[in-house]
């Protein structure tokens, strides 16, 4: 991958990485098409540049739930268990459903490392689940009221939405998509099943990408296509950019808007890469095949 590619793949994730079209398949399919998949490490680090946008853009939020989570932790609220976790206190809550959230994608990032970035990453599978995923918002999207905000939000909620999140470990899936998704069947709101999204991404991409740029920088020449790390810092600022303005969008979008438009798309992308691969202009998997 050359300086040039590395930039537009910052581009494509900051396109990307908040609506719920999965941005690890289109790098994979955008990489693939040029004949040189990024890797996992070198995806995972541009969503530092995404992630920086949502710390950005939702500052005064974050600023607000950790003081809270922190002062009930500390027995600030009361000294017994329930107050320590944040009962009474919506943002010391939030603090908690977030940590939650959190630790069904860790475990499994942790459980499942090599398929991810091996067998997880063939196109095929990408197809499928753009597909599957596709469907699944447009049907819940339609189907389900919306009557439930981030106030309404329970642990057990929490856990649900965490599980849709741990499956965008799956090229397609869509970290937004999975969370939005579930978030609309539980009844949340367009706009809050999005945040909520945004939210329980930090924790979970940061330590991702903090974990591969300490392991590229081990052996950044380890990961074939692997652009160095000038082209990688330039194209994490420029998701950056890009994703702080798509999120303004979005936002803007889903409050007048339903997900359908969201929905076609991925269907549509997954019939175009699946044309491509039945012709054989794109392989299912990066590397030789056998």
């Amino acid at each position: 991958m050359n300086f040039f590619e590395a930039i537009f793949f910052g581009i494509i994730q900051g396109l990307t990485e908040f609506l719920p079209v999965s941005s690890s398949a289109h790098i994979r399919i955008i990489g693939a098409l040029l004949g040189d998949d990024p890797g996992a490490a070198f995806t995972a680090i541009i969503q530092i540049g995404t992630e920086s946008a949502v710390l950005l853009y939702f500052r005064h939020d974050i600023a607000r739930i950790l003081s809270h989570w922190y002062r009930c932790l500390m027995g600030t609220n009361g000294k017994d268990m329930h107050s320590r976790f944040g009962a009474g206190d919506k943002d010391a809550s939030m603090g908690w459903y977030i940590i939650v959230g959190t630790l069904p994608i860790v475990i499994a990032g942790v459980l499942f490392q090599k398929r991810i970035e091996t067998s997880l990453r063939n196109l095929w599978i990408t197809v499928s689940v753009l597909i599957i995923f596709g469907l699944l918002l447009w049907y819940f999207d339609a189907k389900s009221r919306q009557i439930k905000t981030l106030d309404d939000m329970n642990m057990k909620e929490a856990a649900i939405f965490g599980f849709g999140q741990m499956l965008a470990l799956i090229p397609g899936v869509s970290r937004s998509g999975g969370t939005i998704t579930f978030g609309r069947a539980m009844g949340y709101t367009r706009e809050s099943a999005a945040r909520v999204s945004f939210l329980m991404a930090i924790p979970a991409v940061f330590g991702a990408a903090v974990l591969e740029t300490v392991k590229a920088i081990g052996d950044a020449s380890s990961e074939p296509g692997f652009p160095g790390w000038g082209a990688t810092i330039c194209a994490t600022i420029v998701s950056f950019v890009v994703g702080y303005l798509v999120i303004i969008a979005f936002l803007k979008i889903i409050s007048t808007f339903s997900y359908k438009g969201f929905a076609i798309y991925r269907i549509v992308v997954a019939v175009i890469v699946a044309v491509l691969l039945i012709a054989g202009v794109i392989l299912p998997l990066a590397g030789p095949q056998s």
